[in-house]
């Protein structure tokens, strides 16, 4: 009796793995970094508790402004997000630290050797760091914002009053300025290297210059202070229509984040790591 012939069982074709270019491979291994060391997570909750404690600190402001006997500073109802953006004016220089880390710490351990190694182009390491310190700002711009107008609203009482489109504006708006403003200390990180350096000429650009520029209430001072990232976003925030538009602010500050990372390129590609 003829025996039948047996078929051995055919596995199915694996899948092959979905391909990932070099720069979405940047990107992920950014994103990675980042949130695997401690700086990133003790950075967001130094920012969460300064907005909490900033925004509780306007809202004071403004009841006691409303319940002084002196007329003159009385400042009416205030909307929620006027304290949110208002508060951004300190939280932000916590924020910015995560522009910073994302390549001084690398500098700093000399890991960026390892980084330059894995990804040979050095606008594509910028790039990709870019790409994931605006997205993260930008979150923890939305949480930031949330923090304060939930701190802000029981403290201002019947002092404060909350448009739902105005304040979720207000959130978006403030969560922008942040993560053009960390780009800019990216970019800035680059080219300078060192921490304390690159936190010397944000606040310099960011309060200092323009303060000192529109301190004597010269025109033209006051016309130069305005092309200042700082100011441009503080233009943006409080929805201006002088001396530009409030989109207007927020191009001059996006010109400033792009220059910022030109300029750290051009240092990467000139210099060694």
């Amino acid at each position: 009796m003829t025996a039948l012939p047996t078929r051995t069982p055919t596995r199915p074709a694996s899948r092959p793995a979905p391909a990932r270019g070099p720069f979405t491979g940047a990107v992920a291994a950014e994103w990675t970094k980042l949130w695997s060391v401690r700086s990133t997570w003790s950075t967001l909750l130094a920012a969460t508790l300064t907005m909490a404690a900033t925004a509780g600190q306007l809202a004071i402001y403004a009841v006691n402004a409303n319940t002084d006997d002196d007329p003159g500073v009385n400042p009416g109802i205030v909307d929620v997000g006027e304290v949110v953006t208002g508060a951004l004016d300190l939280t932000q220089y916590v924020v910015l630290a995560l522009g910073l880390f994302a390549i001084t710490s690398e500098f700093a351990t000399g890991t960026i050797r390892t980084t330059l190694r894995c990804t040979p182009s050095r606008g594509r390491v910028l790039a990709a760091k870019a790409v994931v310190v605006g997205v993260v700002t930008f979150l923890a711009g939305l949480l930031l914002g949330a923090v304060g107008a939930a701190v802000a609203r029981p403290v201002l009482g019947e002092w404060g009053r909350v448009p739902l489109g105005g304040t979720v504006g207000d959130v978006v708006a403030s969560a922008a300025y942040l993560a053009l403003a960390g780009v800019l200390a990216l970019g800035l990180a680059a080219a300078l290297r060192g921490a304390v350096l690159t936190l010397t000429v944000l606040l310099a650009l960011l309060m200092i210059v323009p303060l000192s520029l529109q301190e004597p209430g010269i025109t033209v001072l006051t016309r130069i202070a305005d092309a200042f990232p700082g100011v441009a976003g503080t233009h943006f925030l409080a929805g201006d229509t002088e001396p530009y538009p409030a989109a207007v602010g927020l191009l001059v500050l996006a010109g400033w984040a792009g220059a910022a990372l030109a300029l750290g390129r051009w240092a990467l590609r000139r210099r060694d790591a």
